[in-house]
């Protein structure tokens, strides 16, 4: 079992005892400006509770569903203590650990079962189905979005959580073919270590990588910080298998079929309302020797956008290009400050820049490469850096680059601590064709101030494009505000729903990467139509009839 959960925060975000690593006069630095922007004094938040205050209702499973639970899972694969039911209560979205950190839980999971193999899970699925219970499939339990939360429906007795990380196998690598099968409850750097013992890599590195599962990246669609090189897990897979409480699906090894639709992609974004995906088969590659990120400044937001559409629609085989807008921008040079640092020279260059004309409103763009020859990807590099000249962006060398893949997996841990502070920090992600883009991220931008100063008086909206097409980008928002200690949910819910109006009256989608969960369902008919969800719901039925899997997700 890859994941050990008496190594992760109950209530937080990631492993105990790691954190982004600020010094204290980094912090000090932060939290003062965050006030002067706000324009109004931080009031730290009431120290998180502890596990041991919580009091949860005993589980209502009886004695003779946990028996059978175990003949399938073994002892150890059966677990009803606080522990495990608070573990597996919520997801890690701003709104779950402002309940997780108050002790605030409506609801937990009435038992969690470990199953170790395909049969297991079956056999898992049949007793739920006996015992009346939903089943709320959950690897690492890393969604934003409600994805996990255990809910049941109201003939239901409750929610069993069926936790994957037992199946955590590498089952074989056809090299030929350059795929590799695994269980899917492998989480990611498992995953990545077993490839790289083979001299291979997927590629496949959400910011939840240290956190999150094989099965539950193809559950959500999940797309990596390198995909514009790899591709995302939708490209990634090439077959599977998901059992659900009608039997298994299945679908073959081949590079593609035209015998009717693709029951990949209708399990992709599936979000455990079907089944519970037990296995993957997925394109592998050799890992690089050598990588490189470099930073390009441009005057404005547009001025980025032009050269990142321009490199894409050029085919350069960039593994990722991150340009942040001018208001995140100047986020991240605040967060790399350091007043007890003597000589910057990354703070002296942009000091020269902002005379040059390289001011107010710029914008960075993070370029990267990756490859088995240092000269391709050097190339690659040059092609890139060329186009962003003509549409006006100074090159700023590698240091960028570098401090950006340092901490690249810690930038969530900043979040537990800006609340301790009384500071909520949320994102919302879309996508947008690139015609649309520009406007989009306008209209989403300005929602984002209006419902921070209406709904906290006060905030700073930002955001970056992660991802990028030939027809178009993602946009990832993010922004900042001062929490009130009240009321922090209904506040939280206020943006949201802003943010996501804005978002669907722009043309954008409700989700790039995130998924749907709990939190867009409501959005999600004006999206798809209703024709569209009324098949998808045709499907559940046929897979699902009793209605056992994930309640109140996607549908």
């Amino acid at each position: 079992m890859t994941i050990a959960r008496e190594t992760l925060r109950w209530n937080g975000w990631g492993r105990l005892g790691e954190s982004m690593e600020l010094s204290r006069a980094r912090e000090t630095a932060l939290l003062a400006e965050l006030s002067r922007r706000f324009g109004r004094g931080l009031s730290p938040t009431p120290p998180p509770v502890e596990l041991d205050a919580l009091r949860l209702p005993p589980s209502k499973v009886p004695a003779e569903t946990l028996a059978r639970l175990r003949a399938a899972c073994g002892d150890e694969g059966v677990r009803t203590s606080a522990f495990e039911r608070v573990h597996h209560a919520l997801g890690r979205s701003l709104p779950d650990l402002l309940r997780l950190r108050r002790g605030d839980l409506d609801r937990f999971p009435e038992v969690v079962a470990y199953p170790g193999d395909e049969g297991a899970v079956g056999a898992v699925l049949r007793i739920a189905a006996s015992a009346g219970l939903a089943v709320v499939p959950f690897g690492g339990g890393s969604s934003v979005v409600g994805g996990v939360d255990p809910r049941s429906g109201a003939e239901q007795a409750g929610a069993l959580c069926l936790d994957t990380t037992r199946l955590d196998r590498l089952l074989r690598i056809d090299r030929d073919s350059g795929t590799a099968t695994f269980q899917a409850g492998i989480d990611g750097p498992a995953l990545e270590a077993l490839l790289a013992a083979q001299g291979l890599t997927l590629g496949h590195f959400p910011q939840s990588f240290e956190h999150s599962t094989l099965g539950g990246w193809i559950a959500t669609r999940s797309v990596g910080q390198q995909s514009d090189g790899y591709g995302s897990i939708a490209e990634l897979l090439v077959a599977l298998r998901m059992v659900t409480p009608e039997g298994v699906v299945r679908t073959i090894e081949v590079p593609r079929s035209a015998s009717g639709p693709d029951w990949n992609q209708l399990v992709l974004g599936s979000e455990g309302v079907l089944g519970v995906i037990v296995e993957a088969t997925v394109r592998v590659r050799p890992a690089p020797r050598t990588r490189r990120i470099r930073g390009l400044l441009f005057r404005d937001f547009a001025s980025g956008v032009a050269a990142v559409r321009t490199m894409r629609q050029a085919g350069i085989p960039l593994s990722m290009a991150r340009l942040s807008d001018a208001a995140e921008t100047e986020l991240h040079l605040l967060l790399r400050r350091d007043p007890a640092r003597r000589l910057d020279p990354t703070a002296r260059l942009l000091d020269v820049a902002a005379r040059a004309g390289w001011g107010a409103g710029r914008c960075v763009l993070l370029y990267g490469a990756e490859g088995a020859e240092t000269r391709a990807v050097r190339r690659t590099l040059r092609e890139a850096r060329a186009i962003g000249r003509r549409h006006g962006g100074l090159p700023l060398g590698a240091g960028p680059g570098r401090a950006w893949y340092r901490e690249r997996f810690r930038t969530p841990y900043l979040r537990d601590w800006l609340l301790d502070h009384g500071v909520a920090v949320d994102t919302m992600e879309t996508a947008f064709s690139w015609s649309r883009l520009a406007r989009g991220h306008e209209a989403v931008t300005t929602a984002l101030r209006t419902a921070l100063e209406t709904g906290a008086g006060a905030g700073l909206a930002m955001a970056h494009l992660s991802h990028s097409y030939r027809d178009g980008a993602c946009l990832y928002f993010t922004a900042l505000w001062p929490l009130a200690p009240h009321d922090a949910l209904e506040q939280w819910a206020g943006i949201k729903r802003a943010v996501t109006d804005a978002i669907v009256a722009a043309g954008g989608t409700l989700s790039h990467h995130h998924g749907v969960g709990t939190d867009h369902v409501a959005w999600l008919a004006r999206e798809r139509g209703t024709l569209a969800l009324a098949a998808l719901r045709g499907a559940k039925a046929a897979l699902d009839p009793q209605g056992l899997m994930n309640p109140g997700k996607l549908l």
